[in-house]
């Protein structure tokens, strides 16, 4: 009888004892996790709707492509044809029939959440399709194609240098712009 008390209680047994403990529940996830759990189960529930059903484990870098062609048909942002009179105009005065798609940086970020979901299932990073070369020059050429739509050039940012620079430096730079050229 002592065992069967001992082990309804470890097991955080339902029975009535007269003294009523809750479970802790556990801390909310964060807006992050949430979204990556809702992509996750999003981009299984699209491996599952394949005809035939394809398993994770099978999963490669083409379906990832297939799924973020898949998701374009949900995307709200436009983006110009080329044929388009406001191709290359950031802020066109009147609608038309173009497109709407994903964003890029929508997609971007999407499969940065797949790729570190992947990861926590137990998959391998040398195995993630989501990290494959073929997904990151999908992306550049989807980010290229829209800013180009969009009159808008995308800038790589620089990376900045970290120089240490010693401190007679300042006071040479403060007596040199003293001096005017001659």
């Amino acid at each position: 009888m002592l065992d069967g008390v001992a082990k309804d209680s470890a097991e955080g047994s339902s029975r009535s004892s007269g003294n009523h403990q809750q479970q802790p529940q556990p801390a909310p996830l964060s807006r992050y996790e949430s979204q990556k759990r809702r992509d996750w189960n999003t981009f299984g529930q699209y491996l599952k709707n394949q005809r035939p059903p394809v398993p994770l484990s099978q999963c490669n870098c083409n379906h990832v492509l297939d799924f973020l062609r898949y998701l374009d048909q949900f995307g709200k942002t436009k983006v110009h044809l080329h044929g388009c009179v406001f191709f290359g105009q950031p802020d066109p005065p009147a609608p038309c029939t173009c497109p709407l798609r994903q964003a890029w940086g929508s997609l971007d970020a999407l499969i940065g959440r797949l790729r570190a979901a992947y990861e926590e299932h137990g998959g391998s990073p040398e195995t993630n399709p989501f990290g494959n070369g073929a997904i990151r020059v999908y992306l550049r050429e989807v980010r290229e194609c829209q800013a180009k739509a969009r009159g808008i050039p995308y800038k790589k940012k620089k990376k900045r240098k970290h120089q240490i620079k010693p401190n007679n430096v300042d006071e040479e730079a403060k007596s040199s712009s003293k001096q005017l050229p001659s």
